[in-house]
């Protein structure tokens, strides 16, 4: 059995593939065309967000069991064609589901005490005491949108708040549990202070949190995004900060973001982008928060685990 890397990786999951008798040829600088070529010799192939994989290039994985995708989203991928061809698509959300919740609260801890914006005063010589005022998370109500791994996490580290927790998930029944109330969508717009959103990027998710999404919020909410880009239409959550709906937002990811967001660059981005890079009550980071020194290896351990399981099934 051979397994083709296309993406840099933790050593750990070569180690454990090979500890398990598993070739791996290690070639993350490969060029799409040399990809193409030596794809037929593989049973497996391990990569984060390097290429898009549809029917073209899986058609060319003749001999492909397996499709390594090491981190949570499966979206560059055609999962419904591999599925057709015997290939079993393999994510890791176990791997760092954990960062992602820690992640999610530093940002909301962040937006609410104005920690960001203090920093850069004090900085700069400024000692701004009322104007940074913050607002505690206790007694708030706190929706979340996708109670799966990242959202299970998140309300997890809630726990010691003294929050009210609300929880929707549409594919899912029965899923309240002590760290949060199952909830409707409804529920969530009449009693929500903050949303965190935690979706895959599906055909059914895209654009999701839009003018008409925000408007439905009795309230007006703080809003953090660890999901994708592509779950927010960032023109109108800039309309909603101007107009004070969203009091706040937390930003992992960006709209903006290519299918590998390292290739991202400011200049290309539009005015909203502009917007949130200069507004006080908006925290942004560059799509990190899966990204722990921790993550990294769990990553690596789930990812070879579940190959593994695969090709010797």
């Amino acid at each position: 059995m051979k397994v083709l890397f296309i993406d840099s990786t933790h050593p750990l999951l070569v180690a454990n593939l090979e500890a398990a008798g598993i070739q791996c040829d290690y070639q993350p600088k490969i060029t799409y065309d040399e990809f193409i070529s030596i794809l037929p010799q593989y049973e497996a192939l391990v990569l984060r967000s390097k290429f898009k994989l549809g029917q073209f290039e899986l058609q060319h994985g003749t001999k492909l069991k397996a499709i390594g995708r090491v981190g949570a989203g499966l979206e560059n991928i055609d999962t419904d064609f591999a599925t057709q061809q015997g290939i079993n698509c393999i994510n890791v959300p176990e791997g760092n589901r954990d960062a992602v919740g820690e992640q999610a609260l530093g940002m909301l801890l962040m937006l609410l005490n104005n920690l960001y914006r203090a920093h850069t005063e004090v900085c700069n010589g400024v000692w701004e005491r009322e104007g940074n005022r913050g607002v505690e998370i206790k007694g708030k109500c706190i929706g979340i949108i996708g109670y799966g791994n990242m959202g299970q996490a998140f309300a997890q580290r809630l726990a010691g708040f003294e929050a009210k927790v609300l929880a929707y998930d549409k594919y899912k029944v029965a899923y309240g549990n002590p760290f949060a109330q199952e909830a409707t969508l409804d529920d969530i717009f009449e009693q929500a202070d903050i949303l965190s959103i935690h979706l895959p990027l599906t055909p059914e998710t895209l654009y999701m949190v839009d003018a008409d999404f925000i408007q439905k919020f009795k309230k007006n909410i703080y809003f953090i995004n660890t999901s994708r880009g592509k779950n927010l239409k960032t023109a109108d959550l800039v309309s909603a900060l101007k107009s004070g709906k969203v009091l706040g937002a937390a930003l992992d990811v960006l709209e903006y973001e290519s299918i590998s967001f390292e290739n991202l660059h400011k200049a290309q981005l539009p005015p909203d982008f502009e917007y949130l890079t200069q507004s006080t009550n908006v925290v942004l980071s560059p799509h990190i928060a899966g990204w722990t020194h921790e993550s990294n290896t769990k990553l690596a351990y789930y990812t070879a685990l579940k190959i593994i399981r695969t090709l010797q099934a």
